[in-house]
């Protein structure tokens, strides 16, 4: 019979390899972990641009409808600033229909349809096709009112957006507030490419409240979070941990902070200081990368 003799370096040898090949692992599992948070960040990024934007469009509905439906008087997307002054979508180059059901002024719900048919150039240099769908519950400046909105082969240049999209005015007497909720959201790419994302915000308006009809010194502060998941296999939360400021002036966000959750790393990604520009930074386990914004 043969016997098999473990000395005490033989061991060690044996312990030091578990060790490192266990040290290496857990390095390689940040690693990956850390791209997974950019990743994340970069997926999230692009759909909080898309349903912002179905936002700004969607409340922009104005007099073109019949009746002023939404909170920032017709500045959707062929709103521009020109000279200091703020110019509304309706004009002769329009290039999208909108059509009201019922079209009596006063009677709730109406369903309005913004219609970019085979393609249309917004001032924004985004190209738009297909529907947005909403259904008003009442003026959206009056509190309890809800705009709840879906799509119909609803595209923004070579991106398809899909789910449900509400707001919600929970306005006080002295403040105007509204509540936003992306419901099974999902974008899709002509390569294939996809991100499904959910939330739900707060959005408060600091300034502009005596200013209804003058949308140009309006500032909101948003908060809230939720989820999303891409097609490159990551899942992530997303929260704000510092309220994000957005100007009616700037197409971005300008300030505040929102964290990326993916297992237990996290990524934190900070729009600035206030100044109007694309950029924000993400900070993964002390490593700081600038992140472009859609």
């Amino acid at each position: 019979m043969k016997t098999s003799i473990l000395t005490k370096s033989t061991l060690a040898f044996l312990l030091l390899g578990a060790l490192t090949f266990t040290s290496c692992k857990k390095e390689s599992s940040t690693v990956s972990d850390e791209t997974a948070v950019e990743t994340s960040t970069e997926s999230n990024t692009e759909a909080e641009a898309a349903y912002d934007d179905v936002f700004d469009n969607t409340m922009g509905i104005g007099v073109e409808s019949g009746e002023d439906l939404g909170i920032t008087g017709s500045v959707g997307v062929f709103g521009r600033m020109e000279s200091g002054n703020y110019t509304g979508r309706v004009d002769s180059n329009r290039c999208f229909t909108i059509t009201v059901v019922p079209q009596t002024p006063g009677v709730f719900p109406k369903t309005v349809t913004m219609d970019f048919g085979a393609g249309c150039l917004g001032r924004d240099g985004k190209l738009r096709k297909g529907k947005i769908i909403t259904v008003f519950t009442g003026k959206m400046k009056i509190p309890g009112s809800k705009a709840t909105t879906t799509f119909d082969g609803y595209k923004v240049d070579s991106v398809t957006v899909k789910g449900t999209h509400e707001v919600t005015n929970n306005s006080l007497s002295n403040n105007n507030i509204f509540t936003t909720k992306v419901i099974e959201g999902k974008l899709i790419w002509n390569s294939g490419r996809w991100v499904t994302w959910s939330s739900v915000r707060t959005v408060t308006q600091l300034e502009g409240n005596g200013t209804p009809n003058w949308p140009i010194d309006d500032i909101y502060s948003i908060t809230g979070g939720g989820r999303g998941e891409n097609s490159r296999g990551n899942s992530w939360a997303h929260e704000v941990i510092e309220p994000l400021i957005k100007k009616f002036t700037c197409r971005w966000i300008s300030k505040g902070v929102l964290r990326i959750r993916f297992n237990n790393t996290n990524g934190v990604l900070n729009f600035g200081n206030g100044e109007c520009d694309n950029k924000a930074t993400l900070t993964v386990n002390g490593n700081v990368k600038i992140i472009t914004l859609r």
